[in-house]
């Protein structure tokens, strides 16, 4: 069987799972061979059972079996929900299955571009797993190449753009992929320090831009039609609706907390959304959104 025909299968049970919370291994091959999942055959409990522990291994998803009605269910179903490798890894194989099963329609499918500096990702990740320094030949803009010796301590992808947190001996430093020129593995070792967290040390920011911009408490307004976009996709998991109003000119607005590192990375984000979105406070933030936005106007 085909690797793709294997991982639909995975996310079939996955998902089938989810929508009707506890089915029989009875329940679930009847809805399994009416949806033609394996072209009409059954779900047979050594195949399922396979499947429970490839599952497992790779979303870290227990499905788990109620004994008395000897019903399966997801056990930990808030592992698809969290911003993790799985959810993104389970997100990218059901979008793939639907697709492979659609090449009829690839025309009227449009993707944005595969993130860049992909070629370096695999020496990344060895040296990552093997605790490896790496040398890198890295070009900034505008500047001159040069070859450096790094620990890879973890990888970010952000704005289709890989990066690679690392520590230099002195400090940490991002490097972003596409700008390598080379990667290779050294033959000497690092440890990572206890108890870090790569999700821990971008949480107060948002992208892969970290400075020492102190954590600020923030209130943004968003008008119109911005806060549902705010609502579906949360720009830092800070985020928190904390009212709405209308304007004496009548039109709608929610406010929005975060408490986060206004780095240029977020404030871009928020300048994205356009006359849509308002910072209130704090006044100094708001004065450089103000400037930013006055920079922006004077080269027109």
């Amino acid at each position: 069987m085909k690797p793709a025909q294997i991982f639909h299968q995975y996310i079939w049970i996955i998902n089938t799972l989810r929508a009707y919370k506890q089915l029989t291994l009875e329940e679930l091959n009847q809805k399994w061979q009416e949806d033609m999942v394996a072209d009409g055959n059954p779900l047979m409990r050594s195949s399922f059972n396979r499947h429970r522990d490839a599952i497992a291994d790779m979303f870290g998803i227990d499905i788990c079996c109620t004994p008395k009605t000897y019903k399966y269910y997801i056990n930990n179903p808030d592992t698809l929900g969290t911003d993790s490798l799985e959810q993104w890894m389970f997100s990218s194989l059901a979008v793939h299955g639907m697709l492979s099963d659609s090449v009829s329609i690839k025309d009227r499918v449009v993707l944005e571009d595969v993130p860049a500096g992909v070629e370096y990702l695999g020496t990344i990740i060895q040296a990552i797993k093997s605790g490896k320094k790496i040398l890198m030949r890295y070009q900034r803009f505008g500047a001159e190449s040069y070859d450096k010796v790094v620990e890879p301590y973890a990888i970010k992808l952000f704005r289709q753009r890989w990066y690679l947190l690392s520590f230099t001996g002195h400090h940490y430093a991002i490097y972003a992929l596409d700008r390598m020129q080379g990667v290779k593995l050294t033959n000497e070792y690092f440890e990572l320090p206890e108890g870090f967290s790569p999700q821990e040390y971008f949480s107060e920011y948002y992208g892969v831009m970290t400075t020492d911009e102190p954590l600020t408490h923030m209130v943004v307004r968003a008008h119109c039609w911005t806060p549902n976009y705010l609502r579906t996709l949360p720009l830092h998991h800070s985020q928190r609706e904390i009212g709405s109003g209308t304007l004496p000119s009548g039109s709608n607005y929610t406010d929005f907390s975060f408490d986060i590192r206004p780095t240029v990375d977020f404030l871009s984000q928020l300048l994205s959304h356009g006359d849509g979105i308002e910072v209130l406070e704090p006044e100094d933030v708001r004065q450089k959104m103000k400037e930013m936005i006055e920079n922006a106007r004077n080269r027109y």
